[in-house]
């Protein structure tokens, strides 16, 4: 079935700006003729055309910014023309009659300035050097932030400023002034309200803590916490996912955790967790944790900024990244600036060897994957042949990577082999698909982003087709514990709160939070795999169920060269790599060493059928050896479980960076050679010369 052709913005872009511009050019014809008829139809189509503006199409009032022609400037060419409309209808003296409500009329838009500027002021007074949560900031005085309508100018001139333009408009019709200066007196009413809103909220009491007051309660909470090991973290909206993956590791560590975050949006992007979490946008405000007890940060991913926390001596630094895979990005000379780089297994160890790339074996520490505890291991096959007697089909998890930077064509399958693989998927009846793309999917290769939402049709149009599916009568208990989960991790902020209000709702959690959401969360996914109806395929794109709930429930996993095969591979279960690089097999093989254990598809996946065949038949399954080999050089040993070593290293590393502040507290307090106080003889009684 052809998917229907998606709206061209640019279309929409180009029209609502034709009719902005048509309703202008025939407001000012009827302005100049006068019109009545054609000017009220004019500047109600002009004023629609303004909703439509803030509704829906917002990129196209950035780009009347550019050209000077903002909503000031629209909404002032607006009542002009009103005016000069109504100036020509009758007679010459009625400039005198309508000279005051001109008057009137500027004197609106200079306080609409006016507003405007405090509202700046407003908003200088509330952006504060640090932004936290699961902190008590009280002392702060923090308070709910101004109304939305107070802090947007486009907003605002249109809702303050439509009385008036709505008073002209009615003016002309019967020539009636009247209507005009009521409007106006309501819009400069309505302008002065907001203006003494804003200006109380400038008062010394009613102000949020100014810069340094703000910085000495940091230092006094850094002081009081005592934190000993954290998480730094910067990057893009879309990248939060890289450090969520560490919090639960985070969190079981023998110390006292702390987030360290350089983006003041990043504070809402970070999962459900009790650690406090700082935001420390300037480096100014970074460098003052050199001084307080934070002894380790762990560093899940590279960005421009963490070069700056690098320079604290004081604190040591490990690179854990985000995942682990034979990609390039796996072993990036970057890692050589970090104290300590923390791999998963010993294959990790051997691939920055290889690289050459400046990382000192020494520096190498594993940890295991901490993360992976929660995949279950590998229990037996699933089929129609081979499976439990409660289970029916063989559930396959296609869980693509994205594209990349760099445009290699064997990044991601999704473009050269998607459809295929979900093709031969879905023809097979006793599959269970469950597609999960990758986030990014599509955000540098738009064909990429063609190919996900055609392969999304597809499942569609198979569980369209396939019937007879058994509906669970879970749905009511599924819902209680989404509901559930969301309250224990979800914080609701009223409209229009800015980062002072949130950090006023977010304050120090509810002792015993984190065991209730692990708690609510294992029931929730429960739940939710028990309540799908049987055999329906699955498109997987929001942040539940996560992926290693999807392991958990796959007997067979098909993906690309990512850490999604290592991470898999925790469970001992199949999987397939599909290869869309260009290489032959072997040396496919030979390249990228996580799929010395897998089973390698072609783009024209014709291999599904008898790989299915092998994960239903386990006689047939020929890598199970090869798979639990190749988990311990990627994962390292189940014994000790990796969170033991991962907090191992923590602590090892904690105890460097003392021993390090000590030799350094030694050297600066030592005593320095003074000068003699007695003049030295030389051995005969005289007294020597003193040295120049």
């Amino acid at each position: 079935m052809p998917l229907p052709l998606p709206r061209p913005p640019a279309l929409l872009k180009g029209l609502v700006t034709i009719v902005l511009a048509a309703a202008f050019a025939a407001q000012a014809v009827a302005a100049l003729l006068p019109h009545v008829p054609l000017l009220l139809a004019a500047t109600t189509v002009s004023l629609a055309t303004e909703g439509v503006l803030y509704r829906w199409q917002r990129g196209v009032l950035s780009l009347f910014a550019k050209s000077h022609a903002d909503i000031t400037v629209r909404h002032v060419l607006r009542d002009l023309l009103l005016v000069v409309g109504l100036l020509r209808l009758g007679e010459q003296d009625r400039e005198t009659v309508y000279a005051p409500l001109v008057a009137g009329l500027l004197a609106f838009y200079v306080l609409h300035c006016a507003v405007q500027a405090v509202s700046v002021l407003v908003r200088r007074t509330r952006t504060l050097p640090v932004v936290t949560r699961n902190i008590d900031a009280s002392a702060l005085r923090l308070s709910k932030a101004p109304s939305v309508l107070l802090r947007r100018p486009g907003h605002r001139l249109l809702v303050f400023g439509l009385p008036a333009t709505a008073g002209l408009l009615a003016a002309a019709p019967g020539d009636e002034p009247v209507y005009a200066a009521a409007g106006i007196a309501l819009s400069l009413a309505l302008t002065l309200t907001g203006l003494g809103a804003l200006l109380l909220r400038l008062l010394p009491g009613r102000r949020p803590a100014g810069e340094q007051e703000v910085l000495d309660w940091f230092d006094a909470w850094l002081a009081e916490y005592r934190p000993t090991v954290g998480l730094y973290f910067s990057g893009g909206a879309s990248s939060a996912y890289q450090a969520n993956m560490w919090l639960e590791p985070l969190a079981k560590t023998d110390g006292k955790p702390v987030i360290v975050l350089r983006e003041r949006f990043m504070v809402q992007k970070i999962a459900a967790t009790d650690i406090p979490i700082v935001c420390l946008p300037k480096v100014s405000t970074l460098m003052r944790l050199e001084h307080s007890t934070l002894q380790v940060l762990i560093h899940p991913a590279n960005s421009g900024k963490t070069s700056q926390v690098l320079r604290i001596p004081t604190i040591r630094h490990t690179f854990v990244n985000h995942g682990e895979s034979d990609k390039l990005s796996s072993c990036n000379p970057y890692a050589k600036a970090y104290d300590e780089v923390w791999v998963a297994g010993p294959a990790a160890r051997e691939r920055y060897a290889l690289a050459e790339v400046g990382v000192e074996d020494k520096d190498v520490v594993e940890t295991g994957r901490p993360q992976l505890d929660a995949v279950r291991p590998y229990a037996g096959p699933a089929g129609p042949r081979g499976g439990a007697a409660d289970r029916h089909f063989t559930t396959v998890l296609y869980a693509p990577t994205w594209e990349g930077w760099d445009g290699n064509p064997g990044n991601t399958s999704v473009i050269a082999a998607g459809e295929n693989l979900v093709r031969a998927l879905l023809a097979d009846p006793g599959v269970r698909l469950l597609y999960k793309p990758h986030p990014l999917t599509g955000s540098v290769d738009p064909r990429a982003g063609a190919a996900d939402l055609r392969i999304r049709e597809l499942i569609r149009a198979a569980n369209r087709e396939r019937t007879g599916a058994r509906r669970p009568t879970g749905g009511a208990e599924l819902a209680r514990l989404t509901e559930e989960l969301d309250r224990l991790t979800t914080t609701v902020f009223r409209a229009g709160a800015d980062t002072v209000e949130r950090m006023r709702v977010q304050s120090a959690p509810e002792p015993g939070r984190a065991e209730a959401v692990a708690r609510a969360t294992a029931a929730w996914e429960e739940a939710y795999w028990a309540s799908l109806p049987e055999g329906e395929h699955q498109i997987i794109t929001d942040a539940r169920p996560a992926l290693y709930s999807c392991f958990n429930v796959a007997d067979l996993l098909i993906s690309d060269v990512s850490s999604v095969i290592s991470d898999f591979l925790a469970s001992e279960k199949p999987y397939a790599v599909a290869n869309t690089s260009g290489l032959p097999e072997e040396a496919f093989r030979t390249a990228f060493p996580t799929v010395a254990a897998a089973t390698v598809l072609t783009p024209d996946a014709a291999g599904v059928p008898g790989l299915l065949e092998t994960v239903r038949h386990p006689e047939k399954d020929d890598l199970a050896e090869a798979r639990a080999a190749l988990k311990l050089r990627l994962l390292g040993p189940a014994d000790p479980p990796s969170q033991e070593r991962f907090n191992a290293a923590v602590l090892a590393l904690c105890e460097e960076a003392r021993a390090h502040r000590a030799r350094v507290a030694e050297r600066l307090t030592a005593e320095l050679p003074g000068q003699r106080t007695e003049p030295a003889s030389d051995g005969a009684g005289l007294p020597t010369a003193a040295p120049r």
